[in-house]
């Protein structure tokens, strides 16, 4: 919790002290109350905008708080935050007639600034359209992947530019070394993550040593450090994988670990699922392929004190719940634990054979759940909810730990029926593995 609220000062520090140098020192001119307010709309959204960057180049001991899936999240909803103050600070100069947005009388006398704030604000619109709709649009992750992060560059650079253009509150160079200094960090950590850490990655590569084929349209992708000793990861968490290619390819895909964490040769697996995009390339990677692994990240993993563990899984989210049962298997462990596994038939449940077998092995209860079960089945049927829990699992439903991992319909539904059996909401976890 301590480092969560550092980290939390530190973030609104990098917002608020530049807008604060700002009124530091000699003060421009003062202007009316609606010039002055979207000003200062569009200096806290460049802020804003510029701290994504930082957001995202995956540094573990700002991720590890909160887990990197509730850091892109709030990556997604605070960029659209930034982006309406940009939008909004020339939407009110418009309505309140300044006339720093009178037309020039030919092309030759438009301000540099005011090009420069066009570059920014259409990148910034441009950027918003495809985040959030790119499958509508029919856009590849990977094109869209690259084209986010020109113009989140075009849009932040863009924005300085238009600031400096302007120079109104900027006249002072200390401010104006300040900002571009600034902004020269924001960058510098893009190039962190596209230059310095696949440079780290280039020299502990894996290999692909068996491709194995699951159920339900899925595949299991063993990797073994290939001349290093590999990293050691906690049951739950998942890596970046780049699978064609070097490490300084834009484009890696987050997927889960499935293997048990007390591997002791750093082997490492991923169980992959064909969902007719990239994934369905999986099952024909070759053994002996090298690939690189970024990892591990995320804070879904076991280990706090609870009488037991009930693990919820939904589809593919199975994979980090078979890490943690292989782990606890392999570690002895002698605690209680429930699975309670959604899908839509035995067919298509991975694992199934596995689980079977870990259940006579270790203190494991599997409960499976189909949403279109076949003729003669006697077990559970339909959603996983309140009434399920109460079925199978014993009572003082407050003293287990409860991990979540499927549809994020599913996991809504899940917390809501958790709340309702007044589960304190330190006692669940979820991971969310939508990413964009």
């Amino acid at each position: 919790m301590r480092s969560r609220t550092v980290w939390a000062a530190i973030y609104l520090l990098f917002i608020l002290a530049p807008l604060l140098a700002l009124l530091a020192g000699a003060m421009p001119p003062a202007r009316d109350f609606w010039t002055e307010f979207s000003v200062a709309l569009g200096y806290s959204g460049l802020a804003m905008m510029g701290l994504q960057f930082g957001l995202t180049a995956r540094f573990r001991h700002v991720t590890e708080p909160w887990g990197e899936d509730v850091i892109y999240h709030f990556h997604r909803r605070i960029s659209l935050i930034a982006v309406a103050l940009v939008v909004v600070h020339p939407a009110i100069l418009v309505a309140a007639g300044s006339e720093k947005l009178a037309m020039p009388d030919s092309v030759a006398d438009v301000p540099m600034g005011a090009v420069f704030a066009v570059l920014s604000l259409g990148s910034v619109v441009l950027l918003v359209i495809m985040a959030l709709w790119r499958v509508r649009l029919k856009i590849s992750y990977e094109f869209w992947h690259i084209s986010h992060i020109v113009l989140a560059v075009a849009a932040v650079g863009g924005g300085l530019l238009h600031m400096v253009g302007w120079g109104f509150y900027l006249a002072d160079p200390w401010k104006r070394a300040l900002w571009i200094c600034m902004t020269i960090f924001w960058i510098a950590l893009l190039f962190y993550v596209r230059l310095f850490k696949p440079l780290f990655m280039l020299r502990r590569p894996y290999r692909v040593t068996e491709v194995r084929a699951e159920r339900g349209d899925t595949t299991t992708l063993v990797m073994r450090p290939d001349g290093h000793a590999g990293f050691r990861f906690t049951p739950g968490q998942f890596g970046w994988l780049t699978l064609w290619g070097s490490p300084f390819r834009i484009t890696g895909h987050p997927f889960s670990f499935s293997s048990s964490a007390e591997a002791g040769d750093g082997r490492v697996e991923m169980t992959i699922r064909n969902l007719g995009d990239f994934t369905q390339g999986i099952a024909k990677v070759p053994v002996g392929r090298r690939v690189y692994l970024d990892g591990p990240y995320g804070a879904f993993t076991i280990g706090n004190p609870a009488d037991m563990h009930v693990l919820i899984a939904g589809g593919i989210g199975i994979t980090p719940m078979m890490s943690m049962i292989r782990t606890l298997a392999d570690r002895g462990d002698k605690r209680p634990l429930i699975l309670l596994y959604g899908g839509k038939d035995l067919a298509s449940m991975t694992f199934r054979e596995e689980l079977d077998a870990l259940s006579r092995r270790m203190d494991l209860t599997v409960v499976y759940v189909l949403s279109r079960p076949p003729a003669g089945w006697t077990g559970e049927t339909g959603y996983i909810d309140a009434d399920l829990f109460k079925r199978h699992l014993p009572p003082h439903y407050a003293d287990h730990e409860y991990f979540i991992c499927g549809p994020d319909v599913m996991m809504d539904a899940i917390e809501i029926a958790l709340g309702e059996m007044k589960v304190p909401i330190g006692k669940y976890h979820s991971e969310r593995y939508s990413f964009v």
